[in-house]
């Protein structure tokens, strides 16, 4: 036996018959667990046969049984039938957000407050999530997203949001006074701004940083000072080490104190002005994958504090 054509379509639907004729060993029983009647069945298998070019079954008045070529070519269409059932669930697993590979990009002291607790939450919630992490300025990052080189942005108040991209808040933080453990006012409960009106500070840039130099600087004023700068920095981080160092005071977010790096004690600041709240967004393009909407949803549904 041959097939002449070399047109071979062997659907699932006829996969199955054979392979519930190759376990029952008998047309009958097997038509009818597949509810249909045994001529068709007996015909299917016909057609499979002349498709495959070889006799998979012998038949006798008590059943069939299968020919050599039968019992290969029934492992393996069982694996035909497995991977293709792996592999629509895994179209949809991708499709639904499940599964696939997500890049995301951040700024500075974020990966220390908040890619740990999403790393560990995708890989309980979403474990068939790849997360690719990439280091890069706050400009940089929403070129990267807005380019599509990047997934997924975390940054913290951004100068502009962008209005072709999607913009969530995942976290408010307080700004509070940074000051070298040592210092005067270290151990205060709480503080006027105005009580740092004398002390040497490491100002943010105002092109790398224009959020939080603008709200230092406005902080200030509203108590009744201008902050006298000794040293800058382009980075959280290097506002961070100018502290620990203890060279000079700053405002930073007070979700830093988490941290515990040496050096540094946070105060917060008496009063409640809008000014001194700083925020962290998730940006994406508008036609994200289903694998960033489901990482962006997991990440703001974590309770506050959980981050």
């Amino acid at each position: 036996m041959s097939n002449m054509d070399g047109d071979i379509n062997l659907s699932r639907r006829l996969l199955e018959q054979f392979l519930v004729v190759a376990q029952e060993r008998h047309f009958g029983r097997a038509a009818e667990q597949l509810g249909m009647s045994q001529p068709p069945l007996s015909q299917s298998i016909q057609r499979l046969e002349r498709a495959v070019g070889a006799r998979l079954l012998d038949r006798g008045p008590g059943g069939v049984r299968l020919t050599a070529a039968g019992k290969v070519f029934a492992a393996d269409a069982q694996r035909l039938l497995d991977l293709q059932t792996a592999a629509v669930a895994r179209a949809q697993r991708v499709a639904a957000g499940l599964e696939g590979d997500v890049r995301v990009g951040y700024v500075s002291l974020l990966s220390h407050l908040y890619l740990p607790t999403m790393l560990r939450a995708a890989a309980q919630q979403l474990p068939g999530l790849r997360v690719h992490l990439q280091h890069g300025s706050s400009g940089g990052v929403v070129d990267l997203v807005r380019t599509g080189a990047l997934d997924l942005g975390f940054l913290r108040d951004p100068a502009r949001l962008s209005d072709d991209l999607v913009n969530r808040v995942i976290a408010t933080e307080r700004i509070g006074a940074a000051v070298p453990h040592g210092h005067r006012l270290a151990d205060s409960d709480e503080i006027d701004l105005a009580e740092l009106r004398d002390e040497d500070f490491v100002l943010p840039d105002p092109t790398a940083l224009p959020v939080i130099a603008e709200q230092l600087q406005l902080a200030c004023r509203q108590s009744g000072f201008s902050p006298r700068g000794v040293a800058v920095a382009d980075d959280l981080s290097g506002l961070f080490s100018y502290v620990a160092a203890g060279l000079c005071v700053s405002l930073l977010p007070d979700g830093l104190q988490d941290l515990a790096v040496a050096g540094v004690s946070f105060i917060p600041l008496r009063g409640h002005a809008d000014y001194l709240d700083t925020t962290v967004y998730a940006v994406h393009r508008p036609d994200a994958d289903p694998a960033v909407i489901r990482l962006v949803e997991m990440i703001t549904s974590l309770r506050p504090g959980s981050l």
